[in-house]
């Protein structure tokens, strides 16, 4: 690996995308890490692959990532739904005894038990889910009924919104869930309507180790912004140093 250190950078995007928000990070990271987003079933080139909408079906899915023990040092990073995924893989490893992440990071996403709005209505009728989705900037303008957004994009949408409901009711559950024995970064978005940074700042209760909260400019979809990957850059540069 031409890298600078061997950290890798785990990613899981939000709901109802694939991994396009990270395709400028190889560039954005320089040396620091190396980025590999991971593409969930059911969508781009695993469109033809049964959704995940459970704890079990997501950690079944993930399960290659870790069957042998990663080279060196790396990260997790999830935004949004993928805040939740990070979490969740960062506790199954640690229930199996498998090795930590050196450093959890979560973008955007409200902590396991904070009431969400767009959560809860991952059953409601697609009328209501819509109107719920607009509320957030979350459908693009042109859309309309039965276009290519509502016959490809809402159904992923709909199921990645059963499975981060069902993630923080495991991540609620004293067996399967509680705190993280790792780092925590925590990074809200100054303009987040959806997600205000002052609800990222919940998570603090969600890690017995160091915690650390930072908010950017921006919106919910600050993952497409240079500032997001240049802070886990800096933050990959120090997991590299104390790795070696």
């Amino acid at each position: 690996m031409a890298r600078g250190n061997n950290v890798r950078l785990v990613c899981f995007a939000h709901a109802g995308a694939g991994t396009s928000a990270f395709h400028r990070w190889d560039t954005l990271l320089g040396s620091a890490a190396a980025p590999k987003p991971y593409l969930l079933p059911g969508r781009d080139a695993r469109r033809r692959e049964p959704r995940v909408t459970t704890r079990e079906a997501l950690l079944a899915d993930l399960h290659d990532l870790f069957a042998e023990r990663p080279p060196g040092p790396y990260v997790l990073y999830g935004h949004s739904l993928g805040g939740l995924i990070a979490y969740t893989l960062t506790r199954a490893l640690h229930e199996a005894g498998l090795p930590l992440p050196a450093l959890l990071a979560v973008g955007a996403c409200p902590p396991p038990g904070e009431p969400s709005r767009l959560i809860s209505s991952a059953e409601a009728p697609d009328h209501e889910l819509m109107r719920v989705l607009e509320r957030f900037d979350a459908v693009p303008e042109d859309t309309e009924p039965g276009d290519v957004w509502h016959r490809i994009v809402l159904p992923v949408l709909r199921d990645d919104l059963r499975l981060a409901a069902d993630l923080c009711a495991s991540a609620q559950d004293p067996v399967t869930g509680g705190p993280v024995p790792v780092p925590l970064l925590a990074v809200g978005g100054s303009q987040d309507v959806l997600v205000p940074t002052e609800t990222v700042g919940g998570w603090r209760v969600w890690t017995d180790g160091h915690f650390v909260h930072r908010t950017l400019p921006g919106g919910h979809f600050f993952v497409r912004d240079s500032g997001l990957p240049r802070l886990l850059g800096r933050a990959c540069r120090i997991v590299g140093r104390a790795g070696r």
